[in-house]
């Protein structure tokens, strides 16, 4: 005879209340609530990120402005189009499982998790052409002809022009790396819920996923007028 331990049991159409909670609402706000204190923390991280960069800018705003010059705005317009619908397929998978549809679910969730590799694959071809332009900073990395003429006329420094592509590297890269996590979490979401893995219809969770995923997509959104707008 097959046995399931209580505490494993999934009800298909009930959400499962653990036992050090007392109903169902208390769990769910429980749930949203940690992942709010997870995203302060990454709040912070970006904050003093970014504020590296605005202090740079601040500092050296000549040479950051010949820098600037070789960010792609196609390149990260179209990102930032991709990771905006990306928010809206994930809304409507939290959506849909508030209505109780696990297919359509699991749908807007891959459908999530294609646009973030979509952002990712077009990021990855920014970076290989800033890299054969000799733009990643290290020792191969080399100021343009036309920009060192210009800091050579005005007195500008050469080192200030690549701390821009430090810090941008630095920026896009942590940011990618989120992305990465946050698309590995959307397909094991997926996949948990095709399994019919969850209780009920997997609401709390698709919900928390959902949060971490906005946040990644917010701080895009932050960093692309900052990285390719202002001049």
């Amino acid at each position: 005879m097959h046995t399931t331990s209580a505490s494993t049991t999934l009800d298909e159409n009930q959400p499962l209340l653990m036992s050090h909670f007392d109903d169902l609402e208390q769990q769910h706000n429980a749930s949203n609530l940690g992942m709010w204190f997870f995203l302060a923390t990454e709040v912070m991280f970006f904050s003093g990120m970014i504020a590296a960069y605005t202090v740079y800018r601040a500092l050296s705003p000549e040479e950051f402005h010949l820098a600037s010059r070789h960010m792609n705005m196609l390149l990260g317009f179209i990102n930032t189009l991709v990771l905006l619908t990306s928010s809206l397929t994930m809304a409507m998978a939290v959506r849909e499982s508030q209505l109780g549809n696990r297919n359509r679910v699991v749908w807007f969730l891959v459908a999530t998790a294609v646009l973030g590799t979509a952002f990712l694959g077009i990021k990855a071809f920014e970076y290989s052409i800033e890299i054969n332009h000799h733009l990643f900073p290290g020792a191969h990395f080399h100021v343009p002809a036309e920009d060192a003429a210009v800091m050579q006329e005005h007195g500008l420094n050469p080192g200030r022009f690549q701390m821009m592509f430090v810090l941008y590297f630095c920026l896009t890269a942590v940011h990618a790396f989120h992305m990465i996590v946050g698309i590995v979490i959307v397909l094991i979401m997926a996949g948990l819920m095709k399994r019919k893995w969850f209780s009920g219809y997997g609401t709390t969770q698709i919900e928390v996923t959902g949060l971490y995923w906005h946040f990644v997509d917010v701080v895009w959104v932050f960093l692309y007028p900052l990285l390719y707008l202002i001049d």
